[in-house]
């Protein structure tokens, strides 16, 4: 069973946290908000956070940008993952994913599933790896940023959680760009 393993430290990681909003501002950013609290109170660095308009080019921008930045390990994306003209965040993102992590849908839709039914299909959640960085892509609301923070993130995002988690791989992700390189 998943524990947490007191003998090892625990290991800060940065995250950047993305609004994808044609609506929201800094002062009404709900979600944003329900997610910083839970990274500062968890004990990971907020490096950077912003609100971009429904587009393509504005989301696949920033998380790029970021993706590059060396404090940045995690970007966590809210909104846009719906099924409306507006919603795609998912075409902006998993287009650009190194690798896909279905895993993390599935458990996201299990544990949303749980709270508010079959609603759970109108979310295209997902999850992925760009440039040695973790990028999670979650719906808008303030309740489903707590249900993947609260029930999946923050453990994966602890080092001392067992039987693995997403730290103690993050410094073996571009693994395969070293091998090429040398």
């Amino acid at each position: 069973m998943a524990r947490i393993d007191e003998t090892r430290p625990f290991l800060p990681v940065g995250i950047a946290v993305l609004t994808v909003s044609d609506t929201r501002t800094p002062e009404t950013d709900r979600s944003g908000d329900t997610l910083v609290a839970r990274i500062e109170d968890a004990g990971h660095r907020l490096v950077a956070r912003a609100i971009v308009p429904d587009d393509i080019g504005a989301i696949r921008a920033q998380v790029e940008a970021w993706t590059h930045d060396t404090a940045v390990d995690v970007v966590i994306t809210t909104g846009g993952t719906g099924f409306t003209g507006r919603d795609v965040t998912p075409e902006a993102l998993e287009p650009i994913f190194e690798k896909r992590m279905d895993g993390f849908s599935a458990v996201f839709h299990r544990i949303s599933y749980d709270k508010i039914g079959t609603s759970t299909i109108q979310s295209r959640a997902t999850g992925g790896v760009l440039n040695a960085t973790f990028i999670f892509v979650l719906p808008g609301s303030p309740g489903a940023c707590k249900d993947a923070w609260d029930s999946i993130l923050k453990a994966q995002l602890d080092y001392r959680h067992m039987p693995c988690n997403f730290v103690e791989i993050m410094p073996r992700l571009d693994e395969h760009l070293k091998r090429s390189a040398g």
